[in-house]
Formats: C-alpha cells, sequence, structure tokens
C-alpha cells in the first residue's frame, strides 16, 4: 500500500534550518506534538545530515524530510540518513532521475508554467512551488488551476500565518512550507513550548481555510 502523499500528511510543513544538531530531536518533538509531523530539514547547514539522521532515529511519529536538495549525491546520502522525502528548489532530468531512483517521495520546484509542463510529461504530478511569493503568489496557483488541474503544489517561499490561508483555499494546493513556528529567538533560546503552541496553530489552518 502506497505511503500517504506528504501533501496530505499536514496543512503546513515546516522548513527547518539547523544549525546545532543537538536541537534537532526536541524541535521535531515540539513541531510533531503541534500537530506538524512532515518535517522538511534544509541541506543549508553542515548540522543537516546528522539532524535527519537524529530525527528519523529517535522521533518515529516525524515524517522527516530533506529539502534543498540539487544534486544526485545529496539524494543518496539524505536517503541513506533516514530521509522519508525530498524537496528541491528547482529540478533537472538528472536530479529527477535520482529522485525517482530513491524510492522516496519527492516534491521537485518548479516557477513556470513551462517546468510544470514539463514534470507532468515526465509522470509527475506533486510539485513545490517556489519561491511562491516571488514567483506570483496565488493569482499564479489560481491561474494554473484551470489549465493544469492535475499538478498539485506545495508552495514555498515568503508565505506566512496571514498568507497561508488564502494558499491553502485553492484546489491545486495540498499544503504549503513555511518557517515562521519557527522564530529564530525560540530556537536559538530552546523554546520548545513556544515552537510547539506556534506549530498548533499553523495545524489548525486548513480547518479555517476552509470555512
Amino acid at each position: 500500500m502506497p505511503a500517504p502523499s506528504v501533501l496530505d500528511l499536514a496543512p503546513v510543513v515546516p522548513v527547518v534550518v539547523v544549525e546545532d544538531a543537538a536541537d534537532a530531536v526536541p524541535l521535531a518533538r515540539a513541531l510533531v506534538a503541534g500537530g506538524l509531523p512532515a518535517i522538511e530539514v534544509t541541506l543549508r547547514t553542515p548540522a543537516a545530515l546528522d539532524a535527519i539522521r537524529a530525527v528519523a532515529a529517535e522521533v518515529p511519529a516525524a515524517v522527516v524530510g530533506a529539502g534543498t536538495v540539487i544534486t544526485p549525491a545529496q539524494v543518496e546520502a539524505v536517503v541513506a540518513a533516514g530521509a522519508r522525502f525530498l524537496v528541491s528548489p528547482g529540478w533537472t532530468d538528472a536530479l529527477l532521475a535520482a529522485m525517482r531512483a530513491s524510492g522516496v517521495p519527492f516534491l521537485p520546484g518548479v516557477s513556470t508554467t513551462s517546468e510544470v509542463v514539463a514534470l507532468l510529461e515526465r509522470g509527475v504530478r506533486e510539485m513545490k512551488f517556489f519561491p511562491a511569493q516571488a514567483a506570483g503568489g496565488t493569482a499564479y496557483l489560481k491561474a494554473l488551476a484551470s489549465p493544469l488541474p492535475q499538478a498539485r503544489f506545495c508552495p514555498t517561499g515568503g508565505i506566512t500565518l496571514a498568507s497561508a490561508p488564502d494558499y491553502l483555499s485553492l484546489p491545486n494546493v495540498g499544503c504549503v512550507g513555511g518557517s515562521w513556528m519557527l522564530p529564530a529567538d525560540a530556537v536559538a533560546g530552546r523554546d520548545w513550548a513556544r515552537v510547539e503552541a506556534l506549530a498548533r496553530e499553523a495545524a489548525g489552518l486548513r480547518r479555517s481555510a476552509q470555512v
């Protein structure tokens, strides 16, 4: 039986930049407790691989994934570390082939109609729309829904608590990616209770978007 789509696990996928691998497990536990099980750990710091490894081993309720995946070598490394999904800011045929061969779900990044059509041509229907706000935001995604209804998106980039409901109300958006539930001061101060409270607020967004 296939695993559920990453787009359907929660309304928001936290986009996490881990500076200290020791923070990964308590941070992930706070997000999961708040109702956000899918966690994208970006490959933007030297601690990222250790963070993915730790969360995969110690937080079984988390569905930890890797973000900012841009090379086939990174695909291999993060899957070996325990990543259960992959997210890229863009894609090439080589990267797409590596992600497909990995055996785990993946969200290749797109920002133009031609990129969406090219992925559909290759049998990929779930994508990351990035950078969401800069690339046209909700108006752009709304315009894509009619001619390309088979494409589903996780918009990421510049999305906030205030703008997320507008994205989530669109028929071709399964979830959004964001980091507003991880304020820098809360993470630096290891205020995991605050992170959990903000995660809980984010996890309730789908209901408000559909009212």
